[in-house]
């Protein structure tokens, strides 16, 4: 759902700078103007006079005004990186030696790794992530452990238990993990 979202609207803020921009240009290079069109032709420009020193007094009218442009466009750049790096696998393709394959879904395998890794001991809660190639994929696991784990034993159990478990599953040669670990706050009970 999130994906279709962020498609339909990356792809209707895309068509509307097209055609303005499309639009812009064409009256530059000397197409008639609409009479409802900003510009009226083609040395018309963006501001005029009167516009640029609209605010001349105000000395900290157009560095604001550049700020606000440049957060506007870091903020769409870093909405793009991450419509683009939230990759999540739908399918592993898993070679079953006939030669014709299979698929596993995604999903399914996720929910197995975490169903795994939370039953470790310590761990209250995981989350995992495929992502990668659907023949090579990577894991991104995020694990909650009590405050009596210890975490180094925590990811020998989790590499050698339920990410080894997934790989022969998927029957790939290698799954690549990047493991984050937390902490799970207490809070101190007041004795009277």
């Amino acid at each position: 759902m999130t994906r279709t979202v962020n498609r339909v609207l990356l792809g209707l803020a895309g068509l509307v700078l097209l055609v303005l921009g499309g639009s812009v240009l064409a009256v530059g290079l000397g197409a008639p103007a609409p009479s409802w069109w900003i510009h009226h032709g083609r040395h018309d420009v963006l501001l005029d006079h009167a516009e640029r020193t609209r605010w001349r007094d105000a000395g900290w009218w157009w560095p604001v005004v550049l700020a606000a442009l440049a957060v506007l466009v870091l903020l769409a750049l870093w909405w793009l990186v991450a419509v683009l790096r939230r990759h999540r696998l739908t399918e592993v393709l898993v070679d079953t030696g006939d030669g014709e394959g299979a698929q596993v879904r995604g999903r399914a395998l996720e929910k197995v790794l975490e169903a795994e890794a939370a039953g470790l001991d310590g761990v209250t809660s995981a989350h995992v992530r495929l992502t990668g190639r659907r023949t090579a994929p990577r894991a991104r696991v995020q694990l909650r452990l009590e405050p009596h784990a210890d975490p180094g034993t925590t990811l020998q159990h989790l590499s050698a238990h339920a990410l080894t478990h997934a790989r022969e599953a998927a029957g790939v040669a290698a799954l690549p993990a990047k493991v984050r670990l937390r902490g799970v706050k207490h809070r101190a009970e007041r004795v009277s």
